[in-house]
């Protein structure tokens, strides 16, 4: 193990750090607590400095099988290391299985001619016969397994009235509504040994040492604690359960079976006791559970307002139909194994619901252009209004006075349509329904609103020619930005502000700041008390700034935008349900990925959904086996990487990655860390001595540069050293390796990561980046750790990554090109700190730092000024991966 930089011994986090608090803090004003039992404080996560204090009753209290009480402190069934993979052979008949189906998705034909080959091959060596016969071989033994069984079911519907024959056909039609026993999927679900020790039994108060409190995953948030509450004061028997808060989630994007006249409409089910990363992390927490149906007519019936109301009552009595079998497990605990293998009494709640704004007005039967969570009118709809609830509208609906039309007018209500979750105890689906980062912050209020006014503003403040000149200099900066390509709204999120500062007036280029402000201390994983704070702050700024678009008349009437409008839940979402990164219909759009376009692509397109249905059986019951063969023991990691299951960091460092490796953030790690860099595995080339470095550097210079890097990392001599001393201690080096790549492993709050905001990135260092140019990546450098942010930092550039060993010591290092800071704080407008090359020394300074110096890559953006054209039409991102701008701005970290 090398040891650290000296100026670094705070650079890692806390592992074993404790702090103890003394007086237990309340979720929220509305938090209520019995006085029977007062609860205690517990320690954190393994590596947090938090404490936790967990709910008193409602404590996952371990039983038997049978649900009878266990001896205290008994331990959990122990797991069975054996070499029993029914219903397949042995390892290798698995491992085919599953990368053919699962990872390859390979066509019924390919497999029996890869099949036909193999077994050829293997008759030379006196076999009779290959792992499998054929494809229907392989098919049969999945259908075998019995982890992760969860059959599908067909339930039709119909409308329950007398029709004549003029009635019309979507009247009398039959629907099929598919879906699989939420029993059986919950069953399964809680009992994925892959969630062992990423899974909260029980709703807690999350605190840091200064009594701040943490909002993080679901059940750190104050509606798991309300809901325990409220379970346990109704029924104390409930006492030593398990909360299980159910999270369903949709995509708008609909399924076609080619019948014409039919659609589907895919549910999601997930719990909120996995951690937030499992849900995001394909990690198999986010079940697909129904296929409801989507009734079509013939266009007349377009704005049909019953074809319209059977559509939404269809939609909730579907959903209420699929799951009545839990029902009574909402009321009563029933017992279930969970990941660590004991068996526990849980009982159901719904808790959330993932939708777009479409969808929430259809799940909350508003009115479109009103508030689903709140009675905001739609013509001032950031003005003050209190929430929805069942009681408001049981007592509207009390009063004489209040027709089906006023309460459509007055309060959004659409009274023809019932939720769903009246069907079912402590369910409200005004509270239920989430934030959602993708199509209220991302893609609707930054691309949809913010980007499509400054082209309006643009064509109403100049002529067409002009208004068209500068938004293609817009494009060209944005395109001249490496990272960015084609239409990715988060990645177009990092460079617009510097994109536009120069053409546009410093009022809009400041309502971005804000809004750009509020959104990446939405996005963060952990969220504390301040940072709700600060996010206020950030949307109150932005509700200022935004005016002048009213003012110039862009929007003359107003911001009644809902997607907009529900910036103002988001703190009280944050403090009901964690993260908004948990609950965010990115989620379901990218289950719905694997869950509907990729088994319809793999179909014969003839009745695809039932082919659609059985190959997601089928996906689940592989995962299923592969969780309970990891569980025993009997699959190991590097059998893990051979099937394409993501490896952690450290495993991928090890690795090493090549030239043409994968540029992406791989994200799912859970080291804690605040910053940790490794240089790849292998290096690209070895060098005899310091001389032959400089030589191929070009940077005569470089000897002398070691030689100071080696001395303060030695600590220095009480005399100066001559020449001769010198040139020995170059001589005891050894060969020094040099590499192309290094992997960054860093605290990423406001990124999609790994558990608690860790993640990963690689650091590029090359003359030559797919053949497009050379690519030596600018990162950030810790110069003094008792600053915060970017105060404590300072941008450098890549020349070169190497390794050598001295003494027995081995000293990874990079040759950097510094920037100094322009000013002493960020600017004004943008809020970003600017930086430029650092000429002091007449050219480049140029340094050998200590590889643990280094905290990540930095995202540098070019200050283009106010003269436009100034990017020529021709010119690609790639030219930029090598070469630095006189002036450019650093992406802020304060």
């Amino acid at each position: 193990m090398r040891d650290l930089h000296p100026n670094l011994s705070g650079h890692r986090l806390p592992v074993q750090a404790r702090i103890h608090i003394s007086v237990s803090p309340e979720p929220a004003q509305d938090f209520t607590m019995h006085n029977e039992e007062d609860p205690q404080p517990h320690e954190g996560p393994s590596g947090s400095s938090k404490k936790r204090v967990l709910h008193p009753y409602l404590t996952a209290k371990p039983c038997q099988e049978d649900g009878s009480a266990l001896p205290p402190n008994a331990m959990p069934p122990e797991k069975s290391c054996n070499d029993n993979w029914s219903p397949f052979e042995d390892e290798l008949q698995f491992c085919i299985a599953d990368f053919l189906y699962r990872r390859e998705e390979m066509s019924q034909g390919n497999i029996n001619t890869l099949l036909n080959l193999w077994g050829l091959s293997l008759m030379k060596h006196g076999a009779t016969f290959g792992p499998f016969d054929n494809y229907q071989h392989i098919f049969d033994i999945i259908d075998d397994i019995e982890q992760g069984d969860a059959p599908w079911k067909c339930m039709k519907v119909s409308l329950n009235e007398e029709l004549n024959e003029s009635a019309a056909s979507w009247k009398k039609q039959e629907y099929e509504v598919w879906y699989r026993d939420p029993d059986t999927i919950l069953t399964n679900l809680l009992s994925n040994p892959d969630f062992d020790g990423q899974f909260d039994y029980q709703p807690y108060v999350e605190t840091d040492k200064e009594g701040n409190r943490w909002f993080g995953d679901f059940m750190s948030g104050n509606h798991a604690w309300r809901q325990s509450e409220r379970i346990f004061k109704e029924d104390k028997t409930t006492r030593g359960s398990v909360y299980i808060p159910l999270i369903l989630g949709s995509d708008k994007t609909t399924v076609s079976v080619g019948t014409g006249d039919v659609e589907y409409h895919p549910l999601y089910m997930s719990i909120g006791n996995v951690y937030n990363n499992l849900r995001r992390g394909h990690r198999n927490a986010v079940v697909p559970i129904a296929f409801l149906a989507i009734p079509k007519a013939e266009w007349k019936y377009d704005n049909d307002s019953d074809f319209r109301r059977f559509k939404r009552q269809l939609y909730h009595a579907s959903i209420s139909a699929v799951f009545t079998s839990i029902k009574p497990y909402m009321q009563k605990p029933v017992v279930r194994k969970c990941p660590d293998g004991h068996f526990c009494r849980v009982i159901y709640d719904f808790a959330a619901f993932i939708a777009d704004y479409s969808e929430q007005v259809m799940l909350a039967g508003t009115v479109q252009g009103w508030c689903p969570k709140c009675t905001a009118q739609p013509t001032d709809i950031d003005g003050r209004a209190g929430p929805r609830t069942n009681d408001l509208l049981d007592g509207l609906l009390g009063v004489e006075i209040a027709t089906y039309q006023r309460l459509w007018d007055e309060y959004g209500f659409d009274t023809s349509v019932i939720p769903f979750t009246r069907d079912f105890p402590h369910a409200e689906i005004y509270e239920m329904l989430s934030s959602d980062l993708l199509h209220q912050v991302i893609k609707g209020t930054f691309k949809d609103h913010l980007v499509t006014w400054v082209e309006e503003y643009l064509n109403l403040v100049h002529k067409k020619a002009e208004a068209n000149k500068i938004m293609d200099e817009i494009d060209r900066r944005l395109s001249a930005v490496p990272p960015f390509s084609g239409d990715d709204s988060k990645a177009l999120m990092k460079i617009y502000l510097a994109a536009i500062k120069g053409l546009l007036l410093s009022e809009v280029v400041k309502c971005f700041t804000a809004f750009l402000d509020f959104c990446y201390l939405v996005r963060r994983n952990d969220i504390s008390l301040t940072t709700l704070s600060e996010i206020q702050k950030a949307l109150q700024c932005f509700h200022h700034h935004r005016e002048f678009f009213r003012q110039s008349g862009v929007r003359e009437d107003g911001f009644s935008l809902p997607r907009q409008h529900s910036l103002v839940h988001y703190c009280e979402n944050i403090r009901n349900f964690g993260a908004p990164n948990g609950l965010c219909s990115s989620i379901t759009e990218s289950r719905h990925i694997t869950a509907v376009k990729k088994p319809w692509r793999r179909s014969n397109r003839y009745e695809a959904l039932g082919q659609m249905l059985l190959i997601n059986q089928r996906l689940d019951k592989l995962a299923a086996a592969r969780s309970e063969f990891v569980a025993r023991g009997m699959l190991v990691p590097e059998r893990l990487a051979s099937l394409g299951i993501q490896l952690t960091a450290n495993q991928a460092a090890s690795n090493g990655e090549g030239e043409g490796g994968n540029d992406k953030r791989d994200g799912a790690t859970d080291e804690r860390v605040l910053a940790d860099v490794k240089l790849a595995c292998s290096p690209y080339c070895v060098f005899t001595d310091a001389s032959a470095v400089a030589h191929d550097l070009n940077l005569p210079a470089f000897p002398i540069l070691l030689r100071n890097f080696l001395d303060e990392q030695l600590g220095g001599s009480e005399d100066d050293p001559d020449e001769d001393e010198d040139d020995d201690i170059l001589n005891y080096l050894s060969p020094i390796s040099s590499f192309r790549s290094a992997v960054a492993t860093f605290f990423a709050p406001s990124d999609i990561c790994g558990t608690r905001g860790m993640c990963r990135e690689w650091i590029r260092c090359t003359p030559s980046w797919r053949n497009s140019g050379p690519r030596y990546n600018c990162i950030y450098l810790v110069e003094d750790e008792s600053k915060l942010g970017f105060h404590g930092l300072n941008v450098v550039q890549l020349k070169a990554l190497l390794s050598f060993c001295y003494e027995g010591t081995e000293y990874p290092c990079a040759v950097v090109e510094w920037f100094k800071k322009v000013g002493c704080s960020p600017d004004t407008i943008t809020g970003m700190w600017a930086v430029k090359p650092d000429m002091s020394s007449g050219g480049r300074d140029v340094t050998v730092v200590h590889l643990d110096s280094i905290l990540r890559s930095a995202h540098l953006l070019p200050v283009y000024g106010s003269h436009y054209p100034l990017i020529p039409p021709n010119f690609k991102h790639t030219f930029c991966y090598g070469i630095t701008t006189s002036v450019q701005y650093g992406l802020s970290s304060a």
